[in-house]
């Protein structure tokens, strides 16, 4: 049996990362967008959702907060991941032959609350 890399504390964070990818591509398919990937990785970053919405190709960044007392999820995207999701697309739309056809935007989800009954929050053209 192979052990899980790193502490208890850190599988924790990736599993609750997961769940909230998952919850926000359910919500935004009821909202009536199409997955089109997820967790799309390249040499400049991540994007944790690709989604297509009429004509427009959205790239998502999904953000979870228990309790945003402190800080709301929304403040953790700083203007470095911003530039480094926008490189990412960039990078994704290269490698696709239909985007072309496509608008594109950034739109940031937030989850917080419970993970039973969270609140959303979904900026569209967020950056």
């Amino acid at each position: 049996m192979t052990a899980w890399p790193g502490t208890d504390a850190r599988r924790a964070t990736y599993q609750r990362g997961r769940w909230a990818e998952q919850a926000a591509v359910d919500y935004l398919q009821r909202q009536g967008l199409t997955l089109q990937d997820r967790n799309y990785h390249s040499p400049f970053g991540e994007i944790d959702i690709i989604m297509r919405e009429h004509a427009s190709l959205v790239f998502i960044e999904v953000r979870y907060r228990a309790n945003e007392t402190f800080c709301p999820a929304v403040e953790t995207i700083s203007r470095t991941k911003q530039q480094r999701i926008r490189t990412t697309a960039e990078h994704y739309l290269q490698q696709q032959r239909q985007a072309h056809k496509y608008d594109c935007r950034f739109d940031v989800i937030t989850l917080s609350g419970p993970q039973q009954s969270p609140a959303y929050n979904w900026m569209r053209n967020a950056f």
